[in-house]
């Protein structure tokens, strides 16, 4: 899967790696090259006397280094540009397939999984692009190159050489290998503990009203321990890997420095040569040092490339026909043929056989005990889940043959839980439809009895809305995003249990605007209190996820009876009637 995902996202930038590729490859043939002048200026210039041989090698040597440090600098900056290059198409790669998913795929993965994928993960490969440009050239050539040059350069030392890198290769393999698991444990728990800190977040008025914050603060503990644990068995391998590649190095050195101070006394090797072996010896271990950091580097990265691309191949449930239509022939028309719809692994239906029409410019309404499937239709008209069986025909299209954009933009939807956006009032109402007027930005405040509030903020329609709409209250919010579905000017306007945070004297005062406003409209409303929906043209009664109820106010109270005991829990029959 790495190999892939960088063959796929890595190849707009081949141009910039190649071009790193070449600088490194130069970079290190210099650094291969300056031990042997060096050399070459204390056997031949010092111990000669030579100050012209001096100065024209070390003038090259200044040379060679000088054009080193500009090749160095101007590789890390295109390779920092390519891996950030390619990192920021790959969030946008996730991000735009995650925007694709229904609740289905949203939901297996989970919210906190998901972020994790598109910014630790994510990170993790494009670290991976960046060290792999730096390093993908430098320690092999390296490596290889300095055994060429030293034992070229003093035969008679190589079978130091002949020892010390396989146990070092050796040595960091076993390391390496214990590695792999515990990076892929590690990312597990970074998922857990980003989904404990975000539920806690959420739901923190929750935990507060309930007294939990010491049983919280328990469950996030046990999830950092259990990262740390993880991360500390990781940290002990690293701190275990370096003294032992540090001891060979070591080792190695007093090894040459033993048995080469015993040639240079007998006079078989030079003072230089010794020293541009050490030199080269250096650059053999520390080019292994190196790809050693890459095989440390590579796991993590493989196992953030696998669960990136398992999102990146999980297709949307929710498939768009390749003759997707965008033109609905009776706009506002609402229609359910024999629905039946089961969440995954489910024991039963939510939904079963339901079929019912929504004439355009019509009022309905849809009452049931909880847990009787109203929201689900709701999902199911604007097509957030897929119907297991049936078809749900929206304009006198099915929406499964619709291109989503387009059957979108049909509803005005307000949903169960109100949520805004960090911006504005008016970069809230305007989501709705981003050309809209102040004008018309107050007119919808007005019928959603919000208007009121807004004009009391202390910048009006320029007014700050903290995320989530955590600055003002529920009741506002919910408000707030009635008007924002009404400047949106559907042909449907949805409202899931819309109406449920406003007292009764703001949700009488709210539907006798709407109904002047939004004249023409088909308006269906998911409701729970009763007197919200009296009015409707019909309503539609759901029990355990199947229909058995339909008609106005008056016939169900005759007729249906489900519906005369969700009534009679509320107002009494006698006041209903």
């Amino acid at each position: 899967m790495l190999i892939s995902l960088l063959r796929l996202y890595a190849r707009p930038y081949l141009g910039l790696l190649l071009g790193v590729l070449v600088l490194q490859f130069a970079q290190v043939m210099a650094s291969l090259y300056l031990p042997r002048l060096n050399a070459t200026i204390i056997d031949e210039g010092v111990a000669t006397g030579d100050v012209g041989l001096i100065w024209r090698t070390g003038g090259l040597m200044l040379l060679v280094s000088v054009a080193q440090g500009a090749g160095t600098v101007l590789a890390t900056y295109l390779s920092a540009r390519a891996a950030m290059s390619m990192g920021r198409d790959l969030r946008g790669a996730v991000f735009e397939r995650v925007g694709d998913f229904s609740e289905r795929e949203i939901s297996a993965f989970g919210a906190g999984s998901l972020i994790t994928r598109n910014t630790n993960d994510i990170q993790q490969v494009q670290m991976l692009v960046l060290m792999s440009c730096t390093m993908l050239v430098t320690a092999p050539v390296m490596a290889v190159g300095g055994v060429i040059m030293a034992v070229t350069q003093a035969p008679s030392l190589s079978w130091l050489i002949g020892i010390s890198v396989p146990v070092l290769l050796v040595t960091v393999g076993l390391v390496v290998r214990r590695m792999v698991p515990l990076f892929r444990s590690y990312q597990e728990k970074l998922d857990g503990i980003n989904r404990v800190m975000r539920e806690q977040l959420t739901g923190i008025r929750v935990i507060r009203a309930f007294v939990r914050e010491e049983v919280e603060a328990e469950r996030f503990d046990g999830a950092n321990r259990d990262i740390a644990w993880v991360g500390e068995r990781v940290g002990r391998l690293f701190i275990l890997l370096f003294p032992l590649v540090m001891l060979i190095l070591d080792v190695t050195i007093v090894g040459v420095l033993w048995f080469g101070g015993h040639q240079i006394e007998s006079g078989d090797v030079e003072v230089g040569t010794l020293i541009a072996f050490m030199a080269y010896l250096m650059q053999i271990l520390m080019g292994i040092v190196m790809a050693s950091f890459m095989t440390i580097m590579i796991p993590r990265a493989a196992v953030c490339a696998e669960r990136i691309g398992e999102v990146l191949a999980t297709d949307p449930s929710l498939e768009v026909a390749p003759d997707a239509v965008e033109s609905f022939p009776t706009p506002g028309t609402v229609e359910l043929r024999g629905v039946t719809f089961s969440y995954p692994d489910a024991q039963e239906p939510v939904l079963e056989d339901l079929s019912f029409m929504v004439p355009a410019g019509s009022t309905t309404a849809i009452v049931g005990s909880t847990g009787s499937g109203k929201s689900t239709v709701v999902s199911l008209l604007t097509r957030l889940v897929e119907v297991s069986s049936g078809s749900v025909l929206i304009g006198g299209v099915d929406v499964r043959a619709a291109e989503p954009e387009a059957l979108w933009e049909q509803f005005g939807l307000v949903p169960q839980k109100p949520f805004l956006f960090a911006g504005t009032v008016a970069s809230n109402l305007r989501l709705g439809r981003e050309e809209a007027t102040d004008e018309e930005l107050w007119q919808a405040l007005e019928v959603a009895q919000a208007r009121d509030f807004v004009e009391r903020m202390d910048e009006g329609l320029g007014s700050s809305i903290a995320q989530g709409g955590t600055n003002v209250s529920g009741g506002q919010r919910q408000r707030l995003a009635i008007a924002r579905a009404l400047v949106r000017r559907p042909a449907i306007l949805v409202f899931d249990d819309s109406f449920s945070a406003l007292d009764v004297s703001t949700d009488a005062r709210l539907r006798a605007a709407l109904g002047p406003a939004t004249r023409g409209v088909t308006k269906i409303v998911v409701a729970q209190r009763i007197s919200t929906i009296t009015g409707a043209d019909q309503i539609l009664v759901l029990d355990s996820g199947r229909l058995v109820g339909r008609g106005t106010h008056d016939e169900l109270l005759a007729s249906s009876p489900v519906y005369q005991e969700i009534v009679s829990s509320q107002l009494g029959a006698e006041a209903a009637a």
